[in-house]
């Protein structure tokens, strides 16, 4: 074996391991900040009555987003550990779909091409293509 074949097989053997941390870092990190506020945001300058802000309005004094975001952490924890990957990945998954829904059809596709958005979704989608083989045993 070349040197060169053996490093990306290393490469490929820890892959999955590396994506399952950093997107578990990811969601933990988001997750954290919405209750000790360590990553300040950028003011939004759009009208207060446009869908997105109305839907976070909706979300932050029902106490729904928070619940959201324990599982953001609960997710981020599970899915950085390879035992409980998959069950990480059930946790994240809703909630993906949720943010590219929101930026869908509330943003009009604004914050799509964000960086966390685009890393979540390459993330999550190379694991579950890693892990196709546990997730195929839901649909026989």
């Amino acid at each position: 074996m070349t040197p060169q074949l053996q490093h990306t097989t290393i490469l490929m053997k820890h892959a999955p391991t590396l994506a399952s941390v950093l997107l578990g870092l990811a969601f933990i990190t988001f997750g954290a900040n919405f209750f000790l506020n360590f990553i300040p945001m950028p003011a939004d300058p759009s009208p207060a009555d446009a869908p997105h802000k109305l839907f976070m309005a909706a979300m932050f004094p029902t106490g729904y987003l928070a619940f959201v975001k324990v599982l953001e952490i609960l997710g981020g924890l599970l899915v950085a550990l390879p035992k409980t990957r998959n069950i990480g990945l059930l946790v994240l998954g809703p909630i993906i779909v949720n943010i590219v829904a929101f930026h869908v059809f509330l943003t009009k596709g604004t914050g799509l091409t964000d960086p966390p958005v685009l890393v979540i979704g390459v993330l999550s989608a190379f694991l579950l293509f890693t892990e196709r083989k546990a997730w195929l045993g839901l649909v026989k």
